[in-house]
């Protein structure tokens, strides 16, 4: 794993150089073990990399590189897990160079150079963010990996077209503008992060999921083509769908799951597991176990707060499968210092609460390993979000009712919910509030919004937006889904790539730590996408088929539980340890000063908050995290 930065100028001089170390500089903690810049002034293109050895720890692995023939050089950060299979294809059409080492990048660009980027990336297996110079072409490439796993942002500044693998890598640059979108600002208090290819910068995107970019001095708007998509493989699944039984469907789960662990457990250094006893986790433990030959490393942190700890659960899944097992016991005090973090290691804000004990398991895992496998993506793929049943109900309900008379009723929980909240029920308080703005939905998609987002019922509160449309179910209209499929799809495409894999990236990233995701290798997406949904969801309980897996492995009763999720008691530090940090960024002089927030609306938010009423903290945090970001500068 490693970070990437560069630039293309046309008046770029020698002293680009500096400019690119610079850059690099901001993003060492991405790739402590070496570092390389690569400046062609004459053509106006310069490259910068840090690198974090996993694979070929020598210098052969030093980036940037050059390609065999000359054509190309090339940075990247990632993982290419079947690139001795690709190596292998190349050996045996007689087109493999004398290679020099046995690093992924040495393969990814003698691919280049035979087979040509996309049809390279359709090939390979595999996470990454790269960029490309084309020297003949005189074009620059980008591209990401399918599902999202790892970064890459690019924009034109003041006539200099950048990208890096994190914003601060950009904003090394002198002539990067850091003008805030406030439009980015709404999302991220809408869902708790900005979604899509948008940034928290105006004139600063992402390169989406599954996508090459091209752009050039000469060519500025950049291309964008897509080489693979989750609605491409939607679209499949539905025209190919699985046809075997369901025992049938656990074996070819069970045998693509361990395939894509056997890959992933590949590495130079050592290689360990986060677990939280739960299902995703456990699953993939047991078949890193089955398939090690000595005890493989786990990780676990635990809660003073029964209600947030799971590490019992993870302590007897690890006695089971035989692992060597590390847990530590996290205080209050351990999470709260991590907040003052987070704007440097989230440089943009990023509103989900859980990147705090992920943060945490990281630099646990770190103290012992280089690579860690998580269980991310299970419930996007197999239906495990408790939500997912909430949203079967409300659209159960709203399609039983007609919107007058569901308006009426979302009303009237309107105004009950300050009752319950003056019982001293502000969670139920909250609950009302957002069921109460759910069941006045007008459509499924709407249902689907108003269940995710936050500020249920009201405006949210960013001065200056514009009137957006969300577009993140677009690619998937023709699509025969149903509204649950869709929901899930919406995931897929937003909270998956924009919100959870964020978060493994830069809490692991700020540690050095190379986080990886077994279940989104593509080959189990595209046959997730093609399960009934009877498969992924049965009787109202998401994830069957991974659970049926996990079963043949685990004892049931061992993992069977309510799902916690993995966060912290954030509702209840507001009112308490984070009080004080609270009020000062909420202090409305100093909002109506940063010019981005609509006051009264925050303000009476915190002191329904505060009093017990209706618990607010899922609207507040989002408001809390940006404005702290906006004041680290």
């Amino acid at each position: 794993m490693c970070g990437l930065a560069g630039f293309l100028d046309r008046d770029v001089n020698r002293a680009g150089e500096d400019i690119l170390r610079a850059m690099a500089n901001r993003i060492a903690h991405r790739g402590p073990d070496d570092d390389g810049v690569w400046l062609d002034a004459e053509a106006g293109v310069g490259f910068c990399h840090r690198r974090l050895a996993i694979v070929d720890l020598s210098a052969a692995g030093h980036q940037p590189m050059r390609s065999p023939r000359g054509r190309y050089h090339f940075v990247w950060n990632g993982e290419i897990y079947n690139h001795l299979a690709l190596r292998r294809v190349l050996e045996s059409e007689g087109e493999a160079p004398v290679w020099r080492g046995h690093s992924d990048t040495e393969t990814l660009l003698a691919c280049f150079e035979n087979w040509g980027v996309v049809e390279t990336l359709k090939q390979a297996v595999g996470m990454f963010s790269m960029a490309l110079w084309d020297i003949k072409e005189q074009t620059l490439t980008l591209a990401r990996d399918r599902m999202g796993e790892k970064p890459l942002y690019y924009g034109w500044s003041k006539g200099v077209f950048l990208f890096g693998s994190e914003l601060k890598a950009l904003k090394a640059h002198p002539k990067f503008e850091a003008e805030i979108d406030h439009d980015a600002l709404g999302d991220l208090l809408r869902r708790q992060y900005i979604g899509g290819s948008h940034s928290i910068y105006r004139g600063i995107a992402k390169v989406p999921p599954g996508c090459v970019l091209t752009v050039s001095l000469h060519q500025k708007e950049p291309s964008v083509s897509a080489y693979w998509s989750v609605s491409d493989a939607a679209i499949l699944g539905k025209d190919v769908p699985f046809r075997g039984n369901d025992q049938d469907a656990v074996e070819a789960l069970e045998g693509l799951l361990s395939d894509s662990i056997a890959l992933q457990m590949v590495a130079d250094v050592p290689v360990g597991a986060f677990l939280s006893g739960g299902i995703d986790s456990s699953v993939i433990v047991a078949l890193m176990q089955q398939q090690a030959s000595r005890p493989i490393r786990t990780f676990t942190i635990g809660f003073e707060e029964d209600a947030f700890n799971e590490a019992p659960y993870a302590a007897d899944v690890a006695r089971h499968l035989g692992t060597d097992h590390t847990e530590v016991q996290i205080s209050p005090r351990d999470a709260l210092d991590v907040i003052p973090l987070l704007p440097e290691l989230y440089d943009e804000p990023l509103a989900d609460i859980s990147q705090v004990p992920t943060f945490l398991v990281s630099k646990l895992a770190r103290s012992q390993v280089t690579v860690s496998l998580s269980g991310d993506a299970g419930d996007e793929l197999f239906g495990g979000y408790n939500t997912y049943g909430m949203a079967e109900r409300f659209f159960r309900l709203n399609d039983a009712l007609p919107l007058p008379l569901r308006q009426i009723i979302g009303f009237g929980g309107e105004l009950a919910a300050p009752l319950a909240g003056a019982l001293g029920q502000s969670k139920l308080a909250r609950q009302m509030r957002l069921a109460a703005s759910v069941v006045g939905a007008r459509d499924a998609h709407e249902t689907t919004e108003r269940l995710l987002g936050h500020w249920a019922g009201q405006a949210v509160p960013v001065l200056g937006l514009s009137v957006t449309k969300h577009t993140s179910l677009d690619a998937f209209d023709g699509v025969a889904l149903s509204h649950l499929e869709s929901m899930m799809a919406r995931d897929m495409v937003g909270y998956l790539p924009d919100d959870i894999l964020v978060k493994v990236d830069r809490a692991s990233m700020g540690v050095s730590l190379e986080s990886r995701v077994p279940m989104l290798d593509h080959r189990i997406v595209e046959f997730a996408l093609s399960l009934p949904m009877h498969l992924r969801r049965r009787e109202g309980v998401g994830k069957w088929i991974l659970r049926e897996v996990l079963y043949r492995h685990v004892p049931k009763a061992m993992v069977e539980r309510p799902k916690k999720g993995f966060g912290v008691p954030l509702a209840q530090w507001l009112r308490g340890p984070l009080r004080e940090w609270a009020e000062d960024l909420l202090n409305p002089h100093a909002l109506k000063q940063d010019g981005l927030f609509d006051v009264a609306p925050i303000t009476q938010a915190w002191q329904q908050h505060c009093t017990g009423s209706i618990d607010r903290h899922n609207d507040l945090w989002p408001v809390l995290v940006a404005t702290q970001w906006v004041r680290a500068g």
